[in-house]
């Protein structure tokens, strides 16, 4: 193995994040280094000790691993706020036009719904729109941050305002669901597209949320 694979060997190892941003990274770092040698190499100096120059002149690995983490955190934390942004309304009105479409109205329902009820369901579909918001803003102020504040700390601050976003929807999510199952189960399942739905709409939500547990992740990666 040369010189230039076994520090990008360990560069790998030392990455967390979407493999194709990581591929990328590593790409970059690679042409970087090859043309480095390859100006040594014209310089006179040997393949081994043209690309040892090279890899010295990039810096020492465990820096290099921390900047490029903090770029696939803002990645990650970027892709998982553009599927809040853009999952979370779209969930909710296919659900809307499934029930609509095969269903119907509400009043069709066999159990009475409870007075408490009805403030949850008004959370639910408020966060519909409030957890959308909450993702641009912090898409903006990741933007904004970008220019004021260092990689680990930009990743740190980032991961937060995910967490909420993330949160919050996870949270009115199960909520939903348990009270909709604690006063009849069967209206979770209006219909066979309602059914499928809704276990989507959930399986997404958790999803949401393991991604904004990796860019957590890679709050911890860069500490460490």
């Amino acid at each position: 193995m040369t010189v230039i694979e076994a520090y990008l060997g360990e560069l790998r190892t030392r990455l967390d994040g979407p493999a194709s941003a990581k591929r990328d990274l590593l790409r970059e770092a690679r042409d970087g280094l090859n043309d480095a040698a390859d100006a040594y190499r014209e310089g006179g100096w040997s393949e081994q000790d043209a690309q040892r120059r090279a890899v010295d002149d990039f810096g020492p690995v465990h820096l290099i691993a921390r900047d490029y983490q903090a770029e696939l955190g803002m990645d990650s934390g970027t892709r998982t706020l553009w599927k809040l942004i853009i999952g979370v309304p779209v969930m909710q009105l296919a659900w809307e036009f499934a029930r609509e479409w095969t269903f119907g109205d509400w009043s069709r329902l066999d159990t009475p719904t409870p007075g408490w009820y009805l403030y949850i369901a008004q959370f639910s579909h408020g966060s519909v729109f409030v957890v959308p918001v909450l993702g641009v803003f912090a898409l903006v102020c990741m933007r904004w941050l970008s220019r004021r504040m260092d990689g680990r700390r930009l990743v740190r601050t980032a991961g937060v305002l995910i967490g909420e976003a993330v949160g919050l929807n996870l949270f009115s999510v199960a909520l939903l669901v348990f009270a909709t199952g604690l006063i009849d189960a069967s209206r979770l399942f209006l219909s066979v597209p309602c059914g499928i739905l809704m276990v989507l709409w959930v399986v997404v939500s958790v999803r949401l949320a393991l991604l904004a547990r990796r860019s957590w992740r890679s709050c911890a990666t860069i500490v460490t």
